[in-house]
């Protein structure tokens, strides 16, 4: 079962048996499942319709590990070919998700993509992250194709901070800049939480703290993900790139600080890795940068754990009978 969150029994969403079981087993949810159970991004999801300060997308690139990074960008097929073999090979891996590298409501190949592993996999967990611009419009997709964890990054919930983080929104066609297109976010962003919630999403929302910008901004985020029901929220550092590259990203001790005020609000996620868009395995065991002698030891040893386990429930089944 997912660690108890009693500070946040007053609005925690009830969930049945089957999600219960997928927050238990995704290793994003809940920070026992980080050691146990791991999870494959699928980089299908090269567009992006908004231009954060921070973000700096690379489709080529093998020697970084953060968000909006991948060494190829995949075709809907060759992601269910890779996870056939993933899968194969790692058994322990439980959630298949697609975090970009742009986002995944901007890309019709997330829906397809989704589409052939649900038909295909049906027992693995489906998960997305998205900037929520179009959230509302695309929830019915969502849950269609068997999304039950999604990932949604708020900044802030007032305009004129999320003006200075974000630089401009792309939305039906129409660049919006500044306080106009913040406010068209934040709307559709709070509008699709709700909703996803109403509807048996489990959320995580995703917070990056930004010094000077939104740092005593975002326990203001919490309380009204306490309003909507959100599960979990993930507040990460900084990384000081793109038009933010001279910000200097928060300290351990400012970040721990935010998140312990954030916590009476909504269960804190204190494990993240910040992931690339095609990490696969345990997220403290990025295999996407991994050699391929490494890769195979991890697959040997994964083997020989599971034919240990099934010794011993065979031996215990015995005993018993």
């Amino acid at each position: 079962m997912p660690e108890d969150n009693p500070i946040n029994n007053i609005n925690s969403p009830e969930f049945d048996e089957g999600l219960l079981r997928k927050i238990a087993e995704h290793p994003c949810y809940d920070r026992k499942a980080q050691h146990k159970y791991g999870r494959i991004h699928l980089a299908v999801a090269p567009s992006c319709n908004i231009q954060c300060n921070f973000c700096v997308r690379e489709f080529d690139c093998v020697n970084e590990s953060r968000p909006g990074v991948t060494s190829k960008v995949l075709t809907p097929q060759e992601a269910l070919e890779k996870t056939r073999q993933i899968i194969k090979d790692y058994p322990f891996i439980k959630v298949v998700g697609v975090a970009g590298p742009g986002d995944p409501l901007a890309n019709k190949e997330t829906f397809e993509t989704f589409e052939l592993i649900k038909k295909e996999f049906p027992e693995l967990t489906l998960c997305m992250s998205t900037n929520g611009l179009l959230l509302p419009e695309k929830l019915e997709d969502i849950l269609r194709v068997g999304v039950s964890t999604l990932t949604v990054t708020i900044n802030a919930i007032d305009p004129e901070i999320q003006a200075k983080i974000v630089d401009h929104v792309v939305y039906h066609g129409k660049v919006y800049k500044g306080i106009e297109g913040a406010k068209i976010q934040i709307k559709n962003q709070l509008e699709g939480v709700k909703a996803a919630v109403d509807a048996g999403i489990v959320i995580k929302v995703n917070t990056v703290l930004v010094p000077g910008i939104n740092d005593k901004h975002v326990v203001e985020i919490a309380r009204k993900l306490n309003e909507l029901g959100v599960y979990i929220m993930n507040i990460m550092p900084l990384i000081n790139q793109g038009a933010f590259a001279d910000i200097e990203p928060p300290t351990a001790e400012e970040r721990k600080a935010v998140q312990q005020a954030c916590e009476p609000y909504v269960l804190q996620m204190r494990h993240c890795r910040q992931c690339r868009a095609d990490a696969y395995g345990l997220l403290s065991q990025d295999m996407s940068q991994m050699s391929e002698e490494r890769r195979k030891l991890i697959k040997i040893q994964t083997k020989e754990d599971i034919e240990r386990a099934r010794k011993i429930l065979k031996e215990n089944g015995e005993q018993k009978a």
